[in-house]
């Protein structure tokens, strides 16, 4: 499946007035290689085994395969990942017609706030909230596995 996503920093904490479901997500990285990234991710109670392939030119599609894995096969596999993990509250927040993942992080990347909405074509429009800031899809220091290694608090 190809994602098409793009990410934003958010600029107040306004779109916690609209919020409609939120879990805690925990992650860590099998591989963070940039051809290719291996996630395990425990989110509320259930766990996941994700691979994303490399960004396209534009940076805003990859190829990704996800699957759902019980819990305690995600909490061992934690254990085998690479240095640095995730760790992070991810809202969703509608507007207009598309969901926005609003991740508000702690641990090592506290501070940071960012948002994705996930498109079905590169070039499909959507709306964005006042909250909305900075676009950063094609800054890789936001990618997930760039964090765990290379944390915000750090920049």
């Amino acid at each position: 499946m190809i994602e098409i996503e793009r990410k934003f920093l958010v600029k107040s904490k306004t779109f916690l007035d609209d919020y409609t479901r939120c879990n805690r997500i925990v992650q860590g990285y099998l591989s963070s290689s940039p051809e290719r990234t291996v996630r395990v991710r425990i989110k509320g109670e259930n766990g996941y085994l994700t691979i994303k392939g490399k960004s396209n030119e534009s940076g805003l599609s990859r190829y990704e395969w996800e699957k759902e894995i019980p819990i305690t096969e995600a909490e061992q596999l934690l254990q085998l990942c690479e240095k640095g993990v995730i760790d992070k509250t991810r809202y969703e927040v509608i507007v207009g017609t598309h969901v926005y993942e609003v991740d508000v992080f702690t641990g090592e990347n506290d501070g940071l706030i960012l948002a994705e909405v996930e498109l079905n074509s590169e070039e499909e429009s959507f709306e964005k909230p006042e909250w909305l800031g900075e676009e950063v899809t094609k800054d890789n220091r936001y990618y997930n596995s760039y964090l765990s290694k290379n944390p915000f608090k750090t920049w």
